[in-house]
């Protein structure tokens, strides 16, 4: 099986071919039973009205199976499952965060725990990301290696 950055790199040429950029991906389950776990956005992000949708989805994940099963990469048992990134979309690699500078995400950090926080600045050669936590006066500076769970935060009210 390859390694999760090989596997990463491979999926996400695969969608880019079919007009569409990886937001996110993630890989659990079992050995025996692998879950691989993919969202897909339309290349530079979606509109509003103009997402993902069903048969987007059921498009990459033919192509991704194909390549699967060919490949033998994840084995003869895995559970493949591809969506659309929704409106409280993952905030996972440097080009993310750049392209979301000044709005709102809920991210959990190193001493901090989970936070709601404004993008600030990618730094580092996107190796860190300055954000400014809700209610306090000064911006941290975190490793995106450190940040866990980041998604863009939607205002509900």
């Amino acid at each position: 099986m390859l390694d999760l950055e090989a596997l990463i790199r491979e999926v996400r040429s695969r969608v880019e071919v079919l007009g569409f950029e990886l937001v996110d991906f993630r890989r659990g389950g079992a050995k025996s039973r692998p879950l691989l776990q993919a969202r897909i956005d339309r290349l530079g992000g979606s509109e509003p009205g103009s997402g993902v949708t069903v048969d987007d989805c059921a498009r990459a994940s033919r192509a991704l199976e194909t390549w699967l099963d060919d490949a033998g990469v994840a084995g003869p048992k895995y559970i493949l499952e591809v969506s659309s990134p929704g409106i409280e979309r993952p905030i996972r690699w440097p080009e993310h965060w750049q392209r979301y500078l000044g709005q709102d995400v809920n991210v959990r950090i190193p001493r901090r725990g989970r936070v709601r926080a404004t993008i600030v600045d990618v730094v580092d050669d996107g190796g860190s990301v300055v954000l400014h936590p809700s209610g306090e006066t000064s911006e941290v500076t975190v490793s995106l290696e450190e940040v866990r769970d980041a998604t863009l935060a939607v205002d509900w009210s």
